[in-house]
Protein backbone atom coordinates (compact mmCIF):
# COMPACT_ATOMS: atom_id res chain seq x y z
CA UNK A 1 0.00 0.00 0.00
CA UNK A 2 2.90 2.34 0.75
CA UNK A 3 4.41 1.58 -2.65
CA UNK A 4 1.07 2.31 -4.28
CA UNK A 5 0.92 5.68 -2.55
CA UNK A 6 4.41 6.52 -3.81
CA UNK A 7 3.58 5.49 -7.40
CA UNK A 8 0.33 7.46 -7.46
CA UNK A 9 1.98 10.47 -5.84
CA UNK A 10 4.82 10.54 -8.39
CA UNK A 11 2.36 10.09 -11.24
CA UNK A 12 0.20 12.95 -9.94
CA UNK A 13 3.17 15.30 -9.62
CA UNK A 14 4.20 14.59 -13.21
CA UNK A 15 0.62 15.02 -14.37
CA UNK A 16 0.36 18.45 -12.71
CA UNK A 17 3.60 19.57 -14.33
CA UNK A 18 2.35 18.56 -17.77
CA UNK A 19 -0.94 20.41 -17.28
CA UNK A 20 0.86 23.72 -16.71
CA UNK A 21 1.93 23.92 -20.36
CA UNK A 22 -1.23 22.47 -21.93
CA UNK A 23 -4.24 24.21 -23.44
CA UNK A 24 -7.78 23.44 -22.19
CA UNK A 25 -8.44 20.62 -24.65
CA UNK A 26 -5.08 19.00 -23.97
CA UNK A 27 -5.65 19.28 -20.19
CA UNK A 28 -8.88 17.32 -20.47
CA UNK A 29 -7.06 14.57 -22.38
CA UNK A 30 -4.27 14.51 -19.78
CA UNK A 31 -6.78 14.40 -16.92
CA UNK A 32 -8.58 11.42 -18.43
CA UNK A 33 -5.34 9.55 -19.06
CA UNK A 34 -4.19 10.24 -15.50
CA UNK A 35 -7.46 8.98 -14.01
CA UNK A 36 -7.27 5.77 -16.04
CA UNK A 37 -3.60 5.20 -15.15
CA UNK A 38 -4.23 5.77 -11.44
CA UNK A 39 -7.30 3.53 -11.48
CA UNK A 40 -5.30 0.72 -13.08
CA UNK A 41 -2.58 1.07 -10.43
CA UNK A 42 -5.10 0.86 -7.58
CA UNK A 43 -6.97 -2.12 -9.05
CA UNK A 44 -3.76 -4.00 -9.81
CA UNK A 45 -2.41 -3.50 -6.28
CA UNK A 46 -5.62 -4.51 -4.50
CA UNK A 47 -6.12 -7.45 -6.86
CA UNK A 48 -2.68 -8.84 -6.19
CA UNK A 49 -2.97 -8.35 -2.42
CA UNK A 50 -6.04 -10.63 -2.16
CA UNK A 51 -7.65 -11.01 1.24
CA UNK A 52 -9.61 -8.32 3.08
CA UNK A 53 -8.22 -5.34 1.17
CA UNK A 54 -9.24 -6.84 -2.14
CA UNK A 55 -12.71 -7.41 -0.66
CA UNK A 56 -12.79 -3.71 0.15
CA UNK A 57 -11.96 -2.90 -3.46
CA UNK A 58 -14.79 -5.16 -4.66
CA UNK A 59 -17.28 -3.48 -2.36
CA UNK A 60 -16.24 0.06 -3.24
CA UNK A 61 -16.62 -0.73 -6.96
CA UNK A 62 -20.39 -1.05 -6.71
CA UNK A 63 -21.10 0.87 -3.51
CA UNK A 64 -19.76 4.39 -3.97
CA UNK A 65 -21.61 6.21 -6.74
CA UNK A 66 -19.23 9.16 -6.28
CA UNK A 67 -16.20 7.30 -7.61
CA UNK A 68 -14.58 8.57 -10.82
CA UNK A 69 -15.76 6.32 -13.64
CA UNK A 70 -12.26 5.03 -14.57
CA UNK A 71 -11.69 3.89 -10.98
CA UNK A 72 -15.12 2.24 -10.79
CA UNK A 73 -14.47 0.34 -14.05
CA UNK A 74 -11.02 -0.77 -12.91
CA UNK A 75 -12.18 -1.93 -9.49
CA UNK A 76 -15.18 -3.71 -11.03
CA UNK A 77 -12.69 -6.17 -12.51
CA UNK A 78 -12.07 -7.41 -8.97
CA UNK A 79 -15.63 -8.72 -8.78
CA UNK A 80 -14.74 -11.76 -10.88
CA UNK A 81 -11.58 -11.05 -12.82
CA UNK A 82 -8.88 -10.39 -10.23
CA UNK A 83 -5.32 -11.39 -11.19
CA UNK A 84 -5.26 -15.22 -10.88
CA UNK A 85 -2.55 -17.43 -9.44
CA UNK A 86 -0.51 -19.50 -11.88
CA UNK A 87 -1.88 -22.76 -13.26
CA UNK A 88 0.94 -24.68 -11.59
CA UNK A 89 0.21 -23.12 -8.20
CA UNK A 90 -3.49 -23.94 -8.45
CA UNK A 91 -2.67 -27.51 -9.49
CA UNK A 92 -0.35 -27.79 -6.50
CA UNK A 93 -3.13 -26.88 -4.07
CA UNK A 94 -5.46 -29.44 -5.67
CA UNK A 95 -2.78 -32.13 -5.41
CA UNK A 96 -2.13 -31.31 -1.74
CA UNK A 97 -5.83 -31.45 -0.91
CA UNK A 98 -7.11 -34.28 -3.13
CA UNK A 99 -3.98 -36.42 -3.36
CA UNK A 100 -3.18 -36.16 -7.07
CA UNK A 101 -2.82 -33.50 -9.80
CA UNK A 102 -6.12 -32.14 -11.15
CA UNK A 103 -5.66 -33.65 -14.60
CA UNK A 104 -5.48 -37.03 -12.86
CA UNK A 105 -8.27 -36.47 -10.35
CA UNK A 106 -10.67 -35.10 -12.95
CA UNK A 107 -11.55 -36.45 -16.37
CA UNK A 108 -11.03 -32.93 -17.77
CA UNK A 109 -9.42 -29.89 -16.11
CA UNK A 110 -9.23 -26.35 -17.49
CA UNK A 111 -6.06 -24.68 -16.13
CA UNK A 112 -7.42 -21.22 -17.06
CA UNK A 113 -9.70 -19.96 -14.24
CA UNK A 114 -13.20 -18.74 -15.08
CA UNK A 115 -13.25 -16.44 -12.03
CA UNK A 116 -10.69 -15.13 -9.56
CA UNK A 117 -11.63 -13.34 -6.36
CA UNK A 118 -10.32 -12.44 -2.91
CA UNK A 119 -9.93 -15.90 -1.36
CA UNK A 120 -9.58 -18.25 -4.31
CA UNK A 121 -10.20 -18.84 -8.00
CA UNK A 122 -12.55 -21.12 -9.90
CA UNK A 123 -11.73 -23.65 -12.62
CA UNK A 124 -14.00 -25.67 -14.87
CA UNK A 125 -13.64 -29.45 -14.74
CA UNK A 126 -15.48 -32.67 -15.56
CA UNK A 127 -15.48 -35.40 -12.93
CA UNK A 128 -14.78 -39.08 -13.54
CA UNK A 129 -18.55 -39.52 -13.27
CA UNK A 130 -19.06 -37.15 -16.22
CA UNK A 131 -20.43 -34.20 -14.19
CA UNK A 132 -19.48 -30.64 -15.19
CA UNK A 133 -18.25 -28.84 -12.08
CA UNK A 134 -16.76 -25.60 -10.82
CA UNK A 135 -13.70 -26.14 -8.62
CA UNK A 136 -12.77 -23.31 -6.25
CA UNK A 137 -9.14 -23.43 -5.20
CA UNK A 138 -7.90 -21.33 -2.29
CA UNK A 139 -4.84 -19.13 -2.78
CA UNK A 140 -1.79 -20.36 -0.84
CA UNK A 141 -1.05 -18.01 2.06
CA UNK A 142 -4.37 -16.16 1.88
CA UNK A 143 -5.26 -17.35 5.38
CA UNK A 144 -2.25 -15.61 6.85
CA UNK A 145 -3.03 -12.49 4.80
CA UNK A 146 -6.60 -12.26 6.06
CA UNK A 147 -5.61 -12.93 9.66
CA UNK A 148 -3.07 -10.11 9.38
CA UNK A 149 -5.71 -7.78 7.91
CA UNK A 150 -8.15 -8.68 10.68
CA UNK A 151 -5.42 -8.10 13.24
CA UNK A 152 -5.45 -4.46 12.19
CA UNK A 153 -9.27 -4.16 12.31
CA UNK A 154 -9.20 -3.15 15.96
CA UNK A 155 -6.92 -0.21 15.20
CA UNK A 156 -9.16 0.99 12.38
CA UNK A 157 -12.29 0.76 14.51
CA UNK A 158 -10.56 2.49 17.42
CA UNK A 159 -10.19 5.52 15.17
CA UNK A 160 -13.84 5.23 14.07
CA UNK A 161 -14.95 5.17 17.71
CA UNK A 162 -13.69 8.71 18.15
CA UNK A 163 -16.08 9.85 15.40
CA UNK A 164 -18.91 7.44 16.26
CA UNK A 165 -18.88 7.25 20.08
CA UNK A 166 -21.95 4.97 20.12
CA UNK A 167 -20.00 2.23 18.32
CA UNK A 168 -19.27 -0.80 20.52
CA UNK A 169 -15.90 -1.75 19.11
CA UNK A 170 -15.12 -5.01 20.93
CA UNK A 171 -18.13 -7.10 19.84
CA UNK A 172 -17.92 -5.64 16.33
CA UNK A 173 -14.27 -6.66 15.90
CA UNK A 174 -14.93 -10.13 17.32
CA UNK A 175 -17.84 -10.72 14.94
CA UNK A 176 -15.88 -9.55 11.89
CA UNK A 177 -12.94 -11.76 12.77
CA UNK A 178 -15.11 -14.83 13.33
CA UNK A 179 -17.20 -14.40 10.16
CA UNK A 180 -14.31 -13.58 7.82
CA UNK A 181 -12.11 -16.32 9.27
CA UNK A 182 -14.87 -18.82 8.47
CA UNK A 183 -14.42 -18.06 4.79
CA UNK A 184 -11.04 -19.76 4.90
CA UNK A 185 -12.58 -23.16 5.66
CA UNK A 186 -14.30 -24.44 2.54
CA UNK A 187 -15.91 -27.23 4.61
CA UNK A 188 -17.97 -24.54 6.36
CA UNK A 189 -18.80 -22.96 3.02
CA UNK A 190 -19.88 -26.35 1.70
CA UNK A 191 -22.23 -26.78 4.69
CA UNK A 192 -23.68 -23.31 4.11
CA UNK A 193 -24.19 -23.98 0.42
CA UNK A 194 -25.90 -27.31 1.15
CA UNK A 195 -28.30 -25.54 3.51
CA UNK A 196 -29.36 -23.07 0.81
CA UNK A 197 -29.34 -25.66 -1.99
CA UNK A 198 -31.59 -28.01 0.02
CA UNK A 199 -33.98 -25.21 0.96
CA UNK A 200 -34.32 -23.92 -2.61
CA UNK A 201 -34.38 -27.34 -4.28
CA UNK A 202 -36.90 -27.31 -7.10
CA UNK A 203 -37.43 -23.54 -6.90
CA UNK A 204 -38.68 -22.15 -10.23
CA UNK A 205 -36.21 -19.26 -10.52
CA UNK A 206 -33.76 -19.26 -7.56
CA UNK A 207 -30.90 -21.72 -8.03
CA UNK A 208 -28.02 -22.78 -5.78
CA UNK A 209 -25.47 -25.27 -7.20
CA UNK A 210 -25.11 -28.52 -5.29
CA UNK A 211 -21.86 -29.44 -3.53
CA UNK A 212 -19.85 -32.39 -4.87
CA UNK A 213 -18.45 -33.77 -1.61
CA UNK A 214 -16.03 -36.28 -3.12
CA UNK A 215 -13.92 -33.46 -4.57
CA UNK A 216 -14.21 -30.98 -1.68
CA UNK A 217 -11.86 -30.31 1.25
CA UNK A 218 -10.78 -27.41 3.47
CA UNK A 219 -9.10 -25.57 0.58
CA UNK A 220 -10.87 -27.03 -2.48
CA UNK A 221 -14.62 -26.70 -3.00
CA UNK A 222 -16.29 -28.43 -5.94
CA UNK A 223 -19.88 -27.66 -6.93
CA UNK A 224 -22.12 -28.23 -9.90
CA UNK A 225 -21.25 -25.91 -12.79
CA UNK A 226 -23.91 -23.19 -13.13
CA UNK A 227 -25.09 -21.46 -16.27
CA UNK A 228 -25.78 -17.77 -16.76
CA UNK A 229 -24.30 -14.42 -17.69
CA UNK A 230 -22.48 -12.02 -15.43
CA UNK A 231 -23.97 -8.93 -13.86
CA UNK A 232 -22.28 -6.58 -16.34
CA UNK A 233 -24.03 -8.30 -19.26
CA UNK A 234 -27.37 -8.49 -17.47
CA UNK A 235 -27.15 -4.71 -16.92
CA UNK A 236 -27.50 -4.28 -20.70
CA UNK A 237 -30.79 -6.21 -20.82
CA UNK A 238 -34.13 -4.37 -21.20
CA UNK A 239 -35.49 -2.81 -18.03
CA UNK A 240 -38.27 -5.41 -17.54
CA UNK A 241 -35.65 -8.19 -17.44
CA UNK A 242 -33.54 -6.18 -15.01
CA UNK A 243 -36.60 -5.72 -12.79
CA UNK A 244 -37.21 -9.47 -12.79
CA UNK A 245 -33.60 -10.14 -11.80
CA UNK A 246 -33.84 -7.56 -9.01
CA UNK A 247 -37.09 -9.07 -7.73
CA UNK A 248 -35.50 -12.52 -7.65
CA UNK A 249 -32.50 -11.25 -5.67
CA UNK A 250 -34.80 -9.41 -3.24
CA UNK A 251 -36.86 -12.55 -2.66
CA UNK A 252 -33.74 -14.68 -2.14
CA UNK A 253 -32.20 -12.34 0.42
CA UNK A 254 -35.27 -11.67 2.54
CA UNK A 255 -36.91 -15.10 2.28
CA UNK A 256 -33.64 -16.61 3.47
CA UNK A 257 -33.28 -14.05 6.25
CA UNK A 258 -36.77 -14.35 7.73
CA UNK A 259 -37.67 -17.98 6.94
CA UNK A 260 -34.33 -19.84 6.79
CA UNK A 261 -32.76 -17.42 9.32
CA UNK A 262 -29.58 -17.31 7.24
CA UNK A 263 -28.07 -14.47 5.21
CA UNK A 264 -25.47 -14.91 2.49
CA UNK A 265 -23.38 -11.93 3.54
CA UNK A 266 -21.43 -11.22 0.35
CA UNK A 267 -24.01 -9.68 -2.02
CA UNK A 268 -21.76 -8.31 -4.74
CA UNK A 269 -22.24 -8.55 -8.52
CA UNK A 270 -19.70 -11.33 -9.00
CA UNK A 271 -21.78 -13.75 -6.94
CA UNK A 272 -24.77 -13.92 -9.29
CA UNK A 273 -25.35 -15.60 -12.64
CA UNK A 274 -28.40 -14.57 -14.67
CA UNK A 275 -30.76 -16.12 -17.19
CA UNK A 276 -33.80 -14.39 -18.72
CA UNK A 277 -37.12 -14.46 -16.92
CA UNK A 278 -35.73 -13.61 -13.48
CA UNK A 279 -33.77 -16.85 -13.10
CA UNK A 280 -30.75 -16.21 -10.88
CA UNK A 281 -28.07 -18.60 -9.63
CA UNK A 282 -26.32 -17.69 -6.37
CA UNK A 283 -22.72 -18.72 -5.76
CA UNK A 284 -20.13 -18.19 -3.00
CA UNK A 285 -21.50 -19.03 0.45
CA UNK A 286 -18.32 -18.44 2.42
CA UNK A 287 -19.69 -15.52 4.43
CA UNK A 288 -23.03 -16.68 5.83
CA UNK A 289 -24.56 -15.38 9.04
CA UNK A 290 -27.00 -17.63 10.89
CA UNK A 291 -29.54 -15.87 13.10
CA UNK A 292 -31.33 -16.93 16.26
CA UNK A 293 -35.11 -16.60 16.63
CA UNK A 294 -34.40 -13.68 18.98
CA UNK A 295 -32.36 -11.89 16.32
CA UNK A 296 -35.17 -12.23 13.79
CA UNK A 297 -37.69 -11.07 16.41
CA UNK A 298 -35.72 -7.80 16.77
CA UNK A 299 -35.81 -7.27 13.00
CA UNK A 300 -39.51 -8.04 12.92
CA UNK A 301 -40.18 -5.48 15.69
CA UNK A 302 -38.45 -2.77 13.66
CA UNK A 303 -40.64 -3.50 10.63
CA UNK A 304 -43.78 -3.70 12.76
CA UNK A 305 -43.27 -0.28 14.35
CA UNK A 306 -41.74 1.48 11.33
CA UNK A 307 -43.79 0.07 8.42
CA UNK A 308 -46.85 -1.91 9.39
CA UNK A 309 -48.02 0.10 12.41
CA UNK A 310 -45.81 3.21 12.63
CA UNK A 311 -45.22 4.25 16.24
CA UNK A 312 -42.24 6.49 17.12
CA UNK A 313 -42.20 5.53 20.80
CA UNK A 314 -42.43 1.80 20.13
CA UNK A 315 -39.88 2.02 17.31
CA UNK A 316 -37.40 3.89 19.53
CA UNK A 317 -37.76 1.14 22.14
CA UNK A 318 -37.33 -1.57 19.48
CA UNK A 319 -34.23 -0.01 17.94
CA UNK A 320 -32.65 0.32 21.39
CA UNK A 321 -33.57 -3.27 22.30
CA UNK A 322 -31.91 -4.47 19.09
CA UNK A 323 -28.77 -2.50 19.92
CA UNK A 324 -28.77 -0.15 16.92
CA UNK A 325 -29.11 2.91 19.16
CA UNK A 326 -27.53 3.69 22.53
CA UNK A 327 -30.23 3.43 25.17
CA UNK A 328 -31.23 6.88 26.43
CA UNK A 329 -29.39 8.73 23.64
CA UNK A 330 -30.05 12.51 23.70
CA UNK A 331 -32.36 12.51 20.68
CA UNK A 332 -36.13 12.55 20.25
CA UNK A 333 -38.23 9.60 19.19
CA UNK A 334 -39.07 11.49 16.01
CA UNK A 335 -35.37 11.97 15.21
CA UNK A 336 -34.80 8.23 15.55
CA UNK A 337 -37.84 7.51 13.38
CA UNK A 338 -36.67 9.98 10.73
CA UNK A 339 -33.10 8.67 10.61
CA UNK A 340 -33.82 4.93 10.53
CA UNK A 341 -36.91 5.42 8.38
CA UNK A 342 -34.72 5.87 5.32
CA UNK A 343 -33.76 2.18 5.38
CA UNK A 344 -37.44 1.21 5.12
CA UNK A 345 -38.48 3.98 2.76
CA UNK A 346 -39.19 1.88 -0.32
CA UNK A 347 -41.43 -0.59 1.59
CA UNK A 348 -43.37 2.09 3.44
CA UNK A 349 -46.14 2.56 0.90
CA UNK A 350 -48.22 0.27 -1.29
CA UNK A 351 -46.96 1.67 -4.59
CA UNK A 352 -44.57 0.97 -7.44
CA UNK A 353 -41.20 2.60 -6.75
CA UNK A 354 -37.73 2.70 -8.32
CA UNK A 355 -34.62 2.24 -6.19
CA UNK A 356 -32.21 4.73 -7.72
CA UNK A 357 -28.64 5.84 -7.16
CA UNK A 358 -29.77 8.73 -4.96
CA UNK A 359 -31.28 6.27 -2.51
CA UNK A 360 -28.11 4.16 -2.40
CA UNK A 361 -25.91 7.23 -1.95
CA UNK A 362 -28.08 8.53 0.90
CA UNK A 363 -27.88 5.11 2.55
CA UNK A 364 -24.08 5.34 2.63
CA UNK A 365 -24.22 8.90 3.97
CA UNK A 366 -26.53 7.86 6.81
CA UNK A 367 -23.99 5.30 7.91
CA UNK A 368 -20.83 7.35 7.75
CA UNK A 369 -21.63 11.08 7.83
CA UNK A 370 -21.24 12.16 11.45
CA UNK A 371 -21.36 15.85 10.52
CA UNK A 372 -24.58 16.01 8.48
CA UNK A 373 -28.15 16.80 9.50
CA UNK A 374 -28.50 13.45 11.33
CA UNK A 375 -25.22 13.79 13.23
CA UNK A 376 -26.83 13.47 16.69
CA UNK A 377 -28.36 10.11 15.76
CA UNK A 378 -25.26 8.89 13.91
CA UNK A 379 -23.07 9.62 16.93
CA UNK A 380 -25.40 7.54 19.11
CA UNK A 381 -25.86 4.73 16.59
CA UNK A 382 -24.25 1.33 16.90
CA UNK A 383 -23.76 -1.84 14.82
CA UNK A 384 -24.56 -4.69 17.24
CA UNK A 385 -22.53 -7.85 16.74
CA UNK A 386 -25.38 -10.12 15.55
CA UNK A 387 -26.20 -7.63 12.80
CA UNK A 388 -22.73 -6.66 11.55
CA UNK A 389 -22.93 -8.81 8.43
CA UNK A 390 -26.55 -7.90 7.73
CA UNK A 391 -25.44 -4.33 7.07
CA UNK A 392 -24.26 -5.64 3.71
CA UNK A 393 -27.94 -5.41 2.77
CA UNK A 394 -27.88 -1.66 3.30
CA UNK A 395 -24.37 -1.16 1.92
CA UNK A 396 -24.38 -3.81 -0.80
CA UNK A 397 -27.75 -5.15 -1.87
CA UNK A 398 -29.39 -1.73 -2.19
CA UNK A 399 -26.43 -0.46 -4.22
CA UNK A 400 -26.93 -3.36 -6.65
CA UNK A 401 -30.68 -2.70 -6.93
CA UNK A 402 -29.89 0.97 -7.54
CA UNK A 403 -27.47 0.02 -10.33
CA UNK A 404 -30.37 -1.80 -11.99
CA UNK A 405 -32.83 1.03 -11.31
CA UNK A 406 -35.00 -1.78 -9.99
CA UNK A 407 -38.72 -1.03 -10.08
CA UNK A 408 -41.43 -2.95 -8.21
CA UNK A 409 -44.10 -2.67 -5.54
CA UNK A 410 -41.58 -3.43 -2.80
CA UNK A 411 -44.18 -3.21 -0.04
CA UNK A 412 -46.15 -6.09 -1.52
CA UNK A 413 -42.98 -8.11 -2.11
CA UNK A 414 -42.02 -7.49 1.51
CA UNK A 415 -45.38 -8.68 2.77
CA UNK A 416 -44.93 -11.89 0.77
CA UNK A 417 -41.58 -12.75 2.38
CA UNK A 418 -42.32 -11.52 5.93
CA UNK A 419 -43.59 -14.74 7.58
CA UNK A 420 -45.80 -12.95 10.10
CA UNK A 421 -47.66 -11.27 7.21
CA UNK A 422 -47.42 -14.06 4.59
CA UNK A 423 -49.15 -11.92 1.97
CA UNK A 424 -50.55 -13.29 -1.29
CA UNK A 425 -48.40 -13.37 -4.46
CA UNK A 426 -48.30 -9.98 -6.15
CA UNK A 427 -46.30 -10.75 -9.33
CA UNK A 428 -45.90 -13.58 -11.86
CA UNK A 429 -42.69 -14.64 -10.07
CA UNK A 430 -44.60 -14.55 -6.82
CA UNK A 431 -47.21 -16.92 -8.20
CA UNK A 432 -44.49 -19.32 -9.34
CA UNK A 433 -42.92 -19.17 -5.90
CA UNK A 434 -46.29 -19.69 -4.18
CA UNK A 435 -46.82 -22.87 -6.21
CA UNK A 436 -43.35 -24.10 -5.19
CA UNK A 437 -44.14 -23.38 -1.54
CA UNK A 438 -47.43 -25.25 -1.79
CA UNK A 439 -45.57 -28.30 -3.13
CA UNK A 440 -42.69 -28.20 -0.63
CA UNK A 441 -44.27 -26.69 2.48
CA UNK A 442 -41.70 -23.90 2.55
Amino acid sequence: MATLGTRVGASTALHRARRVFADAERRETLDTAHEMRTAAQVAETLGNMKGALMKLGQMVSYLDEGLPEPLRVALAQLQQDAPPMSAALAAGVVEQELGAPPDTIFDEWDPVPIAAASIGQVHRAITREGVAVAVKVQYPGVGEAIRADLGNAGLLLANLSSVFPGLERGPLVAELRERLAEELDYRKEAANQRLFADYYAGHPFLMVPGVVDRYSTTRVLTTELAEGVRFSEMETWPQPERDLAAEAIFRFVFRGLYRLRAFNGDPHPGNYLFLPGGRVTFVDFGLVKHFTPGDVHHLRSLIEHMVLRPDPVAFRRAVEDAGFLTRGAPITDEQAMDYFGHFYEFVQDDRVATIGEDYAAETVRRFFDATGPHRDVVRSANVPAPFVIIQRINLGLYAILARLRATANWRRLGEEVWPWVDGPPSTPLGREEAAWRARTGR
